[in-house]
């Protein structure tokens, strides 16, 4: 299969990297092409951006959660029918698990999909040195796969002279600058990027920089070194299907801005198992969809909306009747602070919530167990029985008076490990956001389970 792709990374984290890439999406788009866009690692913020603010097709691409096969397998199902694939890395381009391996990084996923990579490099408070810097990382590994390079917050006229120098002394092709751009920044919040629907006229600045790259960058060039990736072969993992007496469960997905750090391709897993997907937002309806036999809430921002949710006592008691009934469910990070008997909000306040769990959640000044993790389960429970493994990552600020015991969590790199999740026959609560393709087995055995529910 032949995909035109190529990859964006850079030295360091806070190097520009989101920004650009969603300027070059943009013109790419705006030239009329059909473009497919990705994410290293487990991030749900920035393919949000690429998704909803540029109308891109945007995964992830996570080396961790899922073998070189099943990677290949999701990145050529992903961009079917496209123009163009691009990739955004994540942190340094060779950071991998743990801070100390490339296990895990930008790099291996170049590796894994032989794609050509584009190192972004802040020009902002240094000249000769850049050359430098682009030579240890084209030399680090012999197999470095990056390509190019684009020079970010650099002047016009310092571009020109270190563009001749990078090419002449380093023997590999300059794309471009970036200028300075302050108007055009990306802000943050605790947990990452702002969301695309709280910048203000972020389309409009989307815009307004692709015409700016237009200028400085040789997105012609860019094209033809996407073009120049090699044929990819990728074949379908074996995935299990539901028993026709199951039938096909209805299964109700939180969406909205409490919840939405939903791994699309979990979905469409579940989809390809025979499941049918229901959206529905706990803020905004007052009841769960009908016909339902199963549950997903998902992670995200409930403490901002602590009191919204709250307020909404008839889905509260809708979501806790039916957990409390038997309805299979998945609640992971937020929809499991959701679940709790009280919720602090980002105001200090608490607030109750659906009160499943029987216990309070917490704002805390730390980042709590960061970071990829691989999950066992200690007891036979929703995803499986006692001994399943599934791969996820946990990224939060808040805490609970009662995060479980149901699962052993380890870290990939070091000697971390935890008890975590409230978990039984129907429920899986906890903090960790969990990757389906990283055990297909245990989603199968969610949707068996919703498929059970709803016969019963």
């Amino acid at each position: 299969m032949k995909i035109p792709r190529i990859l964006l990374t850079a030295p360091a984290s806070g190097s520009g990297k989101t920004l650009i890439t969603c300027g070059i999406l943009q013109a790419l788009i705006n030239r009329g092409l059909k473009v497919a866009s990705f994410k290293c690692g487990p991030d749900y913020i920035d393919p949000m951006f690429h998704g909803k603010v540029i109308g891109t097709k945007s995964r992830n691409l996570d080396t961790f959660f899922t073998d070189a096969g099943t990677t290949r397998y999701l990145f050529a199902r992903n961009t079917s029918g496209c123009d163009v694939a691009v990739a955004e890395g994540v942190m340094g381009y060779y950071d991998g698990l743990g801070g100390v391996k490339t296990e895990g990084s930008t790099y291996e996923v170049a590796c894994t999909l032989d794609m050509p990579a584009v190192l972004i490099v802040n020009g902002r408070g240094a000249s000769l040195s850049l050359l430098a810097l682009v030579k240890g990382f084209l030399e680090y590994r012999g197999d470095s796969h990056i390509r190019a390079v684009i020079l970010n917050q650099v002047s016009p006229m310092i571009y020109q002279a270190l563009k001749k120098q990078i090419e002449e002394e380093l023997g590999i092709r300059v794309l471009g600058y970036v200028p300075k751009v302050p108007e055009l920044v990306l802000e943050s919040r605790h947990l990452g990027l702002q969301l695309p629907g709280e910048i203000e006229k972020l389309k409009e600045k989307l815009n307004r920089l692709a015409g700016v790259l237009e200028e400085t960058l040789d997105l012609d060039a860019f094209l033809k070194l996407a073009g120049e990736a090699s044929e990819l072969q990728a074949q379908r993992p074996p995935v299990p299907n539901l028993a026709p007496d199951l039938g096909k469960p209805r299964i109700a997905v939180a969406e909205d801005e409490a919840f939405c750090f939903t791994y699309l391709d979990n979905l469409e897993l579940l989809k390809e198992m025979g499941a049918e997907l229901v959206p529905f937002s706990p803020l905004e309806d007052q009841k769960l969809p009908e016909g339902i036999s199963g549950m997903i809430l998902s992670g995200g921002y409930p403490e901002l909306h602590a009191a919204r949710l709250s307020a909404n006592e008839t889905m509260r008691e809708a979501v806790r009747r039916a957990v409390e009934g038997g309805m299979p469910c998945i609640a992971e990070c937020g929809g499991f602070l959701y679940l709790h008997r009280e919720l602090e909000g980002t105001d200090g306040a608490f607030y109750p919530m659906a009160g499943v769990i029987d216990a309070k959640a917490y704002k805390t000044d730390r980042l709590g167990r960061f970071g990829y993790i691989t999950l066992e389960a200690r007891e036979d429970q929703l995803l499986g029985p006692e001994g399943t493994t599934i791969r996820g990552h946990e990224f939060h600020y808040w805490d609970s008076e009662q995060c479980g015991e149901s699962f052993h969590a380890r870290k990939p790199a070091g000697r971390r490990e935890w008890n975590c999740v409230c978990a039984g026959e129907t429920l899986y609560a906890g903090f960790p956001h969990l990757f389906y393709y990283s055990n297909p087995g245990a989603a199968f055995e969610f949707l068996k389970k919703c498929g059970e529910y709803h016969r019963c």
